[in-house]
């Protein structure tokens, strides 16, 4: 019997674990993790990148958390030693009918709380020689920086451990009878006082098992990414984003660096044709793959948020001649060779909205019987975890 259990070991569930066991250390929690260690998906995969709170409307749940997150878990990292570059980030138009966007971000960076500074051309070439504004005008976030995410998944583990959590590994759920409070797995079963769903990919099925999130369903992207070649001879300096299309609802591709010092570009956002699908056939259920092709085919007939556009831009990016030509909007001097292909690549666990048809944007949390469920814990959930799980305890789990 345990009095809380959390099916997830990313960085969702270990904050959760850890939030609560802070506020009451007697509580007995264990943690189910269907792979044989933490990290094997969304977190373990996660670009590293502190987000500094910029881009979301003020009313959001992601900013009332990320800005607050982020001082957080830089501060947890140095509390403990654990790897973290402040590098900062430049935001710039890649065409001229972006710059009034600059002002929209301006103005939310602020609102949350982020640190932010509309620079010109000048104080641009100063701090990123190689990036290109297309009106001479960028946004300079000093705050953001780059963080192992494995090291703080490890370093989480540890401490809960230390605590008495109990994380038991290669545990698929089979069933959960939400009215007995009990999970059912391969080797046993498991009685529980409240259960929180933090499955990523999974999520939404475990929300369906226990009654929950009937309107909303997993449509996975697939973020795949280059490397840049360490003898391109480009000066990147820190992290370069776009401003954000907003006539569709992903960032485009950007430069990233690790706190190793590697600089890649990306992520795409092409339909993943599985949960786990993050090459070739790999991790692709007929059943799954079918499901995703309705959805898809929907959305671009239903034409929301972009989407046929979006399928326009993002299906280019398969080709690295495409790819490296958003790159160059960035930095003209790139050339497709300086791109080496890499094994880095991700699944955005992207939970749609099936009565509106939309992508959601936000993160969602839904109660449920002697549950809550995490449904969509996209990007800046691993910036933003610490202070997202103590907005999840405070509303949804009763203590």
């Amino acid at each position: 019997m345990s009095d809380v259990l959390i099916i997830g070991a990313g960085i969702v569930g270990l904050t959760l674990a850890r939030e609560i066991k802070h506020r009451n250390p007697g509580s007995r929690i264990t943690v189910l993790e269907k792979e044989s260690t933490y990290g094997v998906h969304s977190s373990g995969r996660n670009s590293g990148v502190l987000h500094s709170g910029i881009y979301y409307p003020s009313d959001s749940l992601k900013a009332k958390v990320c800005v607050t997150g982020m001082r957080e878990l830089r501060d947890y990292c140095l509390q403990h030693g654990l790897p973290i570059k402040h590098i900062g980030k430049v935001i710039v138009p890649t065409r001229e009918e972006d710059g009034k966007q600059l002002d929209l971000l301006l103005g939310r960076g602020r609102a949350n709380g982020a640190t932010v500074e509309l620079i010109d051309e000048q104080q641009l070439r100063e701090l990123e020689p190689e990036a290109r504004s297309a009106t001479g005008q960028a946004l300079w976030s000093p705050d953001t920086a780059v963080i192992d995410p494995m090291a703080v998944l490890k370093r989480l583990v540890e401490e809960l451990t230390a605590q008495g959590v109990s994380i038991r590994y290669g545990q698929s759920v089979r069933h959960i009878d939400a009215t007995a409070a009990v999970v059912h797995l391969g080797d046993g079963s498991l009685a529980y006082g409240h259960l929180l769903n933090a499955a990523g990919l999974f999520a939404d099925k475990v929300a369906h098992a226990m009654g929950a999130g009937k309107h909303y369903t997993l449509l996975p992207f697939k973020g795949i990414y280059y490397k840049l070649s360490p003898t391109s001879g480009l000066d990147i300096r820190h992290l370069i984003y776009p401003v954000p299309d907003l006539r569709v609802p992903f960032l485009g591709v950007h430069y990233t660096s690790t706190v190793a010092g590697k600089t890649y570009l990306g992520p795409t956002a092409v339909p993943a044709w599985g949960r786990e699908n993050y090459r070739g056939l790999q991790g692709i259920r007929l059943r799954d793959a079918g499901a995703i092709g309705y959805r898809l085919a929907k959305q671009y007939a239903l034409d929301r948020q972009g989407f046929r556009l979006l399928a326009r831009i993002e299906g280019r990016r398969y080709f690295k001649k495409y790819f490296a030509e958003a790159a160059r909007a960035l930095t003209p001097r790139l050339r497709d060779e300086h791109l080496l292909a890499c094994d880095k690549v991700g699944i955005r666990a992207q939970l749609l909205d099936t009565e509106k048809n939309e992508l959601v944007s936000d993160f969602v949390v839904e109660r449920g019987e002697r549950s809550t469920h995490i449904l969509n814990a996209i990007s800046p959930a691993f910036t933003s975890s610490f202070a997202f799980a103590r907005h999840v305890v405070d509303h949804f789990v009763p203590m």
